[in-house]
């Protein structure tokens, strides 16, 4: 199975980090349920001096090249990932994409239903590219600014609305797509490192919203077990 990871900079990260992918390849490493292939068509982390894509340097030098992969950047949004993901389920196959987006859209670039439009075209061009893909998405998780900015937060809360409305309109039975939960014990102020940005602990949680996710409804994996750092 061909899992591909699509997100903004929560999912790409910077360099010196481990990432939650890294952390979900190791849960799917970790299950006897048959063989996976992470996918996609980068696999760099952002570098912040450079201001650019350009790190190879991830937390555990050992984690396999071809486990880096992924469709993800730092300041890319549902709007930028709409016209990408097709092209990229082309080429890799990809057969399940989990997807972490909307936090950045919904901060620089467009409004809540605006947002809500880019995951349709998201979706349609997913399925243009293989109509038997399956998608999980996770809600948006409000950021440090929404604790001072009312109307972002109230933006936030209307995106994650419309977002469980296109999930219930568009999941079909060949192409299904799931909405995971907010994790419940998610806090900024322990789970970032900056308000935004997950540090080890938010890897380890937002690995594990993906992980039950798939074990419960689609009986991929098992439950979420954090692997030991080496």
């Amino acid at each position: 199975m061909r899992f591909m990871f699509v997100g903004d900079s929560m999912t790409i990260g910077r360099a010196g980090d481990w990432t939650w992918r890294y952390r979900m390849w190791q849960h799917l490493s970790a299950t006897p349920d048959g063989p996976h292939e992470i996918v996609g068509p980068r696999h760099e982390l952002y570098d912040t001096g450079a201001d650019a894509p350009v790190s190879h340097a991830y937390a555990d030098p050992a984690f396999p090249e071809p486990a880096r992969r992924h469709l993800a950047g730092w300041g890319e949004g549902w709007q930028h990932m709409a016209p990408l993901v097709g092209p990229a389920v082309r080429a890799c196959g990809a057969e399940v994409l989990l997807v972490s987006l909307g936090l950045i859209d919904l901060g620089f670039y467009t409004r809540a239903d605006q947002t809500a439009d880019n995951v349709r075209r998201f979706v349609e061009g997913a399925r243009a590219a293989r109509p038997d893909v399956r998608m999980v998405f996770l809600p948006v998780i409000p950021n440090v600014r929404a604790e001072v900015d009312a109307p972002f937060a109230d933006e936030v809360t209307r995106f994650n609305e419309l977002l469980a409305k296109a999930v219930a309109d568009l999941t079909t039975a060949a192409s299904p797509i799931l909405l995971a939960a907010r994790p419940a014990s998610y806090d900024i102020h322990h789970d970032t490192y900056d308000g935004t940005h997950p540090n080890a602990s938010g890897e380890h949680r937002l690995a594990g919203e993906f992980a039950a996710v798939l074990h419960q409804a689609w009986g991929i994996g098992g439950p979420y077990r954090p692997q030991p750092a080496p």
